[in-house]
């Protein structure tokens, strides 16, 4: 056996360059690179490596873990969980800022690979700077708090551990089943440990991203519900636009009259403008799109965990009279809702089952451009709703009064709807743009009103929801597809979260737009406190004495070098898009736009836990109006 003398990083680096994967007949590199911030636990170990030799490995300095990890987590998205980053950091709060971005990975099925220092394994210098004590344990560092939230976990105390430590990681991390994030912690003095390597451990290692092919009983049982049903509804999830199934769905679709409706994750799988394609469904769904669910007989869900917001908590459904057939490559979610399971890859199961339907029609008919139009009608009437301080518009969302709403007009300077500002960017920006958003009141406005240009555009981190993703987000998706202009919508609250990695976009000349809706608060959790009969508390950003901040965050982004805009109108927002597209560099919009101007639901139901006991008679009326809405919920 010949064998090479490696540090065990060493030995990591070098086998990151030997990673490739295979899909649909084409082999490619699957760790593009790393992000990294240096410290010590990892600046000597893998930052020595790197140094020495990081092979095509694109090595980027990230400026806060979380951000950094949130970046490669979108890329591996954007990717369509083909491609990945690695993730290295120091021990102590380096390590622990990686939990965040592990559960965003973990709860969207996103392989990345974190790789946070460690603790010394010989525990000799303990306890060493940043490193936590606990009195039931000397092995606990904090790295195992990454346990939970990582699909696959390990310690490398030994060098000769990494071998069969990465080999699993990998397996993990490729399969469609079972991905998310890997997290191999390295203990500090370890990493940089010498070890003889065999050299076959270093050669060219290929994973194949096989399609999962149904078996005969699943696909015969699969076309009997379907031929059996009258009004199909086929739910597309983000296994659908993984497994690139959009030709398959349509054809379906139009041939035997089944409607699409979407999940957040499913967006973009099939575009906007495709006749059956009914956009989302549930809390933040089209009213077409739970009209057609709640008439629907069977729901086929292709590639979707079935959500709170998509099921709306289970109410979206009228289960008197509705079966379910599931194609998921995972066994656990196909069984969701209690449906007939088909655990194979989307497409592959789609295209075996499309020549077993033939002669099938559903009895939706025209009745799907119907709800179509419908909804179309209704996001024009959205793009027109306006505010004046002299003329309230009662179609504008919320419970704040006209004189609350007119102190905003006046501390904001602006009478902007955001519905207005959002439609405005969807209208005005190329069609190929990406956008990508994640937590507030926009991801419910976007799957309603936004009308993606084209395939694997839509870019929604719904899956755990997390603030301060959409920055850093960005910047993944234009490492990604950097081809295409890229805008990350996000909230004021969310980009006061985290938005660090904006310098990094502007330090590496990886150009970013970011859209900065600004209403002063938390606007989504405020509208949750006041439609459940709390009033507005905690919510606003209002100084001591009462007064609204207006923060200029162009004036932030300007001092970091991006080209910045101020906009307060929707033809200056027109405006300011059209100049950014000319732009080589990163740049901010700020955006000024009202509370309480957002769509709302739309035949849906959200169950959030409200006080049974209060001395409000708005929050028992909530509470009551709850009770009776459970008891339309399936409880399994």
């Amino acid at each position: 056996m010949k064998t090479i003398r490696l540090t065990t990083s060493q030995a990591l680096v070098k086998f990151l360059n030997q990673q490739y994967i295979h899909v649909d007949g084409n082999e490619f590199p699957f760790v593009e690179g790393i992000f990294t911030i240096f410290g010590h636990g990892n600046v000597l170990g893998v930052g020595q490596a790197l140094e020495q030799d990081s092979g095509h490995l694109k090595v980027i300095q990230g400026k806060n873990e979380q951000g950094m990890a949130h970046a490669a987590v979108a890329y591996s998205k954007q990717k369509l969980r083909q491609r990945i980053y690695a993730v290295t950091t120091s021990v102590g709060p380096g390590s622990a800022n990686l939990a965040t971005a592990a559960g965003t990975a973990l709860a969207n099925n996103i392989p990345v690979l974190f790789l946070p220092g460690d603790t010394f394994a010989t525990r000799q210098p303990d306890p060493v700077l940043q490193q936590i004590e606990q009195e039931y344990s000397i092995a606990v560092t904090t790295n195992d708090a990454l346990k939970p939230v990582s699909r696959y976990w390990d310690r490398i105390t030994r060098p000769e551990q990494l071998m069969s430590s990465l080999i699993r990681a990998f397996e993990v991390m490729t399969d469609p089943a079972k991905a998310g994030p890997a997290t191999i912690c390295l203990s500090q003095d370890v990493a940089g440990e010498a070890f003889d390597y065999d050299e076959k451990f270093f050669e060219r290692r290929v994973h194949y991203l096989d399609r999962k092919a149904p078996v005969d009983r699943e696909l015969k049982g699969a076309a009997e519900l379907i031929k059996e049903s009258r009004k199909p509804v086929i739910l597309v999830g983000g296994g659908a636009k993984y497994s690139q199934a959009a030709e398959i769905l349509k054809s379906l679709s139009e041939k035997h009259s089944i409607p699409l409706v979407e999940t957040q994750a499913g967006k973009s799988t099939v575009e906007a403008s495709f006749k059956n394609n009914l956009g989302g469904l549930g809390v933040t769904g089209t009213l077409s799109a739970n009209k057609a669910a709640r008439e629907a007989d069977l729901i086929i869900g292709i590639g979707t965990r079935y959500t709170d917001f998509a099921t709306s908590s289970k109410t979206a459904f009228n289960f008197e009279n509705t079966k379910f057939l599931n194609i998921n490559v995972s066994r656990m979610q196909a069984y969701k809702l209690d449906a007939f399971q088909v655990v194979a890859d989307a497409k592959t199961a789609l295209e075996q089952l499309a020549p077993m339907l033939e002669g099938y029609t559903s009895e939706f008919g025209g009745n799907i451009d119907e709800l179509k139009q419908e909804w179309l009608t209704e996001r024009d009437r959205l793009s027109k709703v306006s505010f004046t301080r002299e003329n309230f518009n009662p179609e504008i969302k919320g419970h704040f009064s006209q004189e609350v709403l007119n102190e905003y007009a006046d501390a904001l300077n602006t009478e902007l709807a955001q519905t207005k500002a959002l439609i405005t960017v969807n209208e005005t920006i190329a069609p190929e743009s990406n956008i990508i958003a994640a937590a507030g009141s926009l991801p419910g406005d976007l799957q309603r009103v936004w009308n993606p240009g084209s395939p694997n555009s839509y870019h929604l981190e719904y899956g755990y929801s997390c603030m301060g993703y959409e920055v850093s987000g960005a910047l993944g998706v234009k490492l990604a597809d950097p081809a295409r202009e890229v805008y990350a919508l996000v909230g004021d609250g969310s980009f006061l979260m985290l938005h660090s990695e904006l310098i990094t976009a502007i330090q590496y000349g990886h150009k970013i737009n970011v859209v900065l809706f600004d209403n002063s608060g938390f606007g989504c959790i405020s509208n949750l406190q006041m439609g459940n009969g709390m009033g507005s508390y905690l919510c606003e950003f209002r100084t001591q004495d009462n007064q609204i901040l207006n923060i200029d965050y162009a004036k932030v982004a300007e001092g970091y070098g991006a080209k910045v805009y101020r906009v307060n109108t929707a033809e200056g927002l027109k405006e300011a898009l059209e100049d950014a597209k000319k732009q080589r560099g990163s740049t901010l919009i700020e955006v000024k736009v009202l509370p309480k101007t957002m769509t709302d639901g739309y035949d849906s139901w959200w169950n959030v836990g409200v006080a049974e006991v209060s001395n409000k008679e708005s929050i028992q009326k909530s509470h009551e109006m709850r009770q009776e809405q459970l008891k339309e919920a399936r409880q399994y």
